[in-house]
């Protein structure tokens, strides 16, 4: 190994064992003592770790590989629409659905988003807590096998170093500070992991745009190919072309923020802060990082062009190759001295972190979902504290090893899942959400089938409508949560309203 390959691997080896150290403080601290204080950190979140812990839980290696990989290649056009898809979802998942949910969960005592449905309608057989968790095993085990498959590609990419060893070696990093720390060890590296995020994008934009010879013939170079800058067209590279944007493809993209009604894993930062009147702030820290952040993202590819059409880097033509744009841009700022490497392996450590502060909140909410919502809440199984907390413990690792399974090819393709998982939540959940805090008349079968309705939309529209091309290739998303909708106020229109005490319940709410 070289000198500069060196100082990368220790300084990402020193954040891996800071991680770890966090969960040890965060088990003393009384983290993992039980099992609201393991699932959702006793509901004393601060409005800062709140609104970067869960930003973070959101923005995984996307932002800092597939955003830029996609600027690089396309253009602004579909990352542009995109970006602005996820900063509107963002913003009205902040101001519509936290405060309403963290109220509400409190009233009824629910610790996790499958038991906040059975609870807000009373179901006494739970059971919509059980098929909810099973919409969350579906989608996030294979979503967390990506961020482990990340891992290790990320390490052998870099170093030559075995892929399935660096993956189980990240894997356990993961595994270790999730379940010593729980919910609060989670979030708290969210916050860390954030911080370094913000850190890789800001300094390697600057290095780039010094690299590329200043921000002007950056500008010139994307200015002066066909489409590039077009918010309505987009570039193709393979033709050197302007390509196509049309009005069905924007909205298509923007759809990407109805997802965030329907994400677990943010949706417990919402339920886990201290007082809700401090989601305010909360929701401006969350919603000003993720413009900037994303806007970064998008510049990195850009700027990362314009250092091609220098030949300091060479052209990434294919769209997994244009997603390593910023290790490249990395490894270029290694080559400048120990410093300079060890900033860039500070930079590499921002691309795992957000890498596993997305993996950490699947794997707990997943785990929740197994232990707390099927196992105790469905099939009925009371177990004793100590009990309950091994049982989450357990499953925590059960669901990693079946994740490091579904990634142990380091060929496969599980990255794909991931827009596919964010759809089956935002259709399975997102209507779901929704309607359960803002409409009255909702009851337990139009939730029920709105649940199955949306899940089912995402895998029909993906696998036999969108296949024919067209005005039908939209985002199943789009599609699929407007059936969830649809059904859930058809359904519950159709059958017996609620009960007296759910409506006062959500009266007093």
């Amino acid at each position: 190994m070289t000198t500069s390959q060196i100082c990368i691997l220790l300084t990402i080896v020193v954040y891996l064992v800071a991680m770890v150290l966090v969960g040890v403080y965060c088990s003393r601290k009384g983290g993992g003592d039980s099992s609201n204080e393991f699932y959702l950190g006793g509901r004393k979140l601060g409005p800062i770790v709140t609104a970067m812990s869960a930003e973070a839980s959101d923005m995984s290696s996307y932002l800092l590989m597939g955003l830029p990989g996609l600027a690089y290649l396309a253009g602004v056009a579909e990352v542009g629409w995109t970006a602005i898809g996820l900063a509107i979802g963002t913003y009205l998942n902040w101001l519509i659905v936290a405060k309403r949910l963290r109220r509400y969960t409190a009233k009824v005592g629910a610790i996790t988003i499958p038991s906040f449905f059975s609870r807000r309608y009373k179901d006494q057989r739970n059971v919509l807590s059980c098929i909810a968790a099973v919409v969350i095993l579906i989608f996030f085990v294979p979503y967390t096998a990506s961020g482990f498959k990340a891992i290790g590609t990320l390490f052998n990419s870099l170093f030559g170093v075995d892929y399935h060893t660096t993956m189980i070696i990240g894997a356990a990093v993961v595994i270790g500070y999730t379940v010593l720390g729980g919910f609060l060890a989670v979030s708290t590296t969210d916050l860390i992991q954030s911080i370094i995020m913000t850190f890789a994008l800001i300094f390697i934009v600057l290095f780039g745009i010094q690299q590329a010879g200043g921000w002007e013939l950056v500008a010139n170079h994307a200015a002066s190919l066909p489409g590039y800058l077009n918010m309505t067209q987009g570039y193709d590279a393979a033709a050197g072309q302007a390509s196509s944007y049309g009005a069905l493809s924007i909205a298509s993209t923007l759809a990407w923020g109805l997802g965030y009604f329907g994400m677990p894993h943010i949706l417990l930062r919402f339920m886990a802060i201290e007082d809700d009147a401090k989601l305010k702030v909360s929701r401006r820290i969350a919603t000003v990082w993720v413009v900037i952040s994303m806007f970064i993202a998008i510049l990195i590819g850009v700027v990362g062009l314009g250092v091609t059409q220098t030949g300091k880097i060479p052209f990434l033509g294919a769209s997994a190759e244009a997603e390593t744009i910023i290790i490249q841009l990395s490894d270029l700022l290694s080559q400048h001295g120990v410093l300079f490497a060890i900033i860039a392996g500070v930079v590499l450590a921002g691309i795992l972190a957000s890498t596993m502060s997305t993996a950490d909140s699947q794997l707990l909410a997943a785990a929740s979902s197994m232990s707390h919502d099927l196992i105790q809440d469905f099939f009925g199984l009371k177990l004793s504290p100590k009990a309950a907390m091994r049982a989450a413990r357990t499953t925590v690792i059960v669901i990693a090893v079946v994740a490091i399974f579904l990634a142990w090819d380091p060929n496969s393709t599980v990255f794909n899942i991931v827009s596919f998982a964010w759809a089956g939540f935002g259709a399975s959940f997102g209507p779901l959400v929704l309607f359960s805090l803002f409409w009255k008349r909702t009851n337990k079968y139009g939730a029920i089938a709105g649940m199955i309705a949306g899940g089912a939309m995402v895998f029909i529209w993906k696998y036999l409508i969108a296949p024919m091309g067209g005005a039908w290739g939209i985002y199943e998303l789009l599609p699929a949560f407007l059936v969830g909708c649809v059904v859930i106020v058809a359904v519950s229109l159709a059958t017996a309203p609620p009960d007296k005490e759910i409506v006062e319940t959500f009266e007093s709410v």
